[in-house]
């Protein structure tokens, strides 16, 4: 199994995102601390303890650490420092919220990443309870954190996910919304036109008389499927030598060279062709049995509103509570602003951006 990175899939569960800059606060930063968030002070223990946890992946994947002083090693600690602001943030809008998490939550969704990530034994099997938890442990050895270390990190996901449902519980879509984007985006919902096509398949052979012979054999009462896997050289051959045929190029089928597509369209429903030579492949032959009637072209409809019409809602919904959490969290990082204060030497860069928050 290659690396796990439990530091970046769970300790830094959150994506990085700027912090909330300010040169004020309601209080200084003590010495111990490498910043003050409203009422929370973030200690050069809480910064050490993450940017020891990155030295430790990074030593898992081998790569090299950067260097004090450098621009990467200014990048990281930056991504550290913005990870723990915004950690506090959440933590201290959850308790506005009246967000708890137990332990219970936690424990729960870390046998759900447990399952999900050792789970299942080098060979495909179904691993057991005891093999799980020695996996988990041998992966926290290897990251150089703790078990403490990633019930935090799950417990700060936790915390994000329940103020996103209590942001966004209030976000509905209407049919006449939903009618509305089906409106304006009709070009998006309809069938396209289809060509004429057909269900084949067939065998494909290098010599012309070994291609008799499997025709033979066929008419003979022999198992396609069988024959397909033994002699035909065509990667369809594990799946029966089965293909979707058609007269132009379309999504779901194939457009076949003249000679095989001129055979396989003038075929009976579940007739065999006589061996069918393929002149832009090698001039090898081809063994063809339809395995239904010629389906019509047919021209693009559009798809109904009925039918898409929980789709939309859906997509709707999404993007709704997507602009309602980030409608909320540019309301929260103003107000920490003005309550914020760094350390010297340890303020995120002014031209630092923000990505999209997390979401449920």
């Amino acid at each position: 199994m290659k690396h796990l990175r439990l530091v970046l899939i769970l300790a830094f569960l959150a994506t990085f995102v700027a912090a909330c800059g300010g040169s004020g606060g309601p209080k200084s930063v003590p010495s111990d601390g490498v910043a003050v968030v409203g009422d929370d002070t973030i200690t050069k223990a809480d910064y050490n303890k993450v940017l020891d946890q990155a030295k430790h992946s990074y030593a898992a994947q081998k790569k090299p650490f950067p260097k004090p002083g450098t621009q990467q090693f200014s990048t990281l600690r930056a991504q550290v420092i913005q990870y723990l602001v915004e950690r506090s943030e959440y933590d201290q809008k959850a308790k506005d919220f009246g967000i708890k998490v137990s332990d219970k939550e936690v424990t729960a969704r870390l046998d759900q990443v447990k399952q999900q990530y050792f789970g299942t034994t080098t060979s495909g099997k179904k691993a057991s309870k005891s093999q799980i938890e020695q996996r988990y442990q041998q992966q926290l050895k290897t990251q150089g954190v703790k078990d403490s270390d990633i019930r935090d990190g799950i417990r700060s996901q936790l915390v994000r996910e329940q103020i996103y449902n209590k942001v966004t519980k209030d976000v509905k879509v209407s049919d006449k919304d939903a009618k509305k984007y089906y409106d304006d985006h009709k070009s998006q919902y309809q069938q396209p036109a289809l060509p004429e096509r057909r269900d084949v398949r067939h065998i494909l052979v290098k010599k012309h008389a070994l291609a008799v012979t499997i025709y033979k054999k066929l008419k003979g009462g022999a198992d396609f499927s069988k024959l397909a896997l033994k002699y035909s050289i065509d990667p369809s051959k594990t799946s029966g030598g089965r293909l979707t045929i058609c007269k132009t190029q379309s999504t779901g089928c194939i457009k076949t060279v003249p000679s095989f597509e001129k055979a396989a369209f003038a075929l009976k429903t579940n007739e065999i062709s006589q061996p069918v030579k393929d002149p832009q492949y090698h001039g090898w032959w081809h063994v063809i049995q339809a395995l239904g009637p010629v389906q019509a072209a047919t021209k693009a409809k559009p798809t109904s509103f009925e039918q898409v019409k929980s789709a939309i809602k859906q997509q709707l919904v999404q993007q709704k509570k997507q602009e309602a959490m980030t409608s909320w969290w540019n309301d929260t990082k103003k107000s920490f602003a003005k309550k914020t204060k760094y350390q010297t030497g340890y303020a995120p860069p002014a031209s630092a951006t923000t990505p999209t928050t997390t979401t449920g």
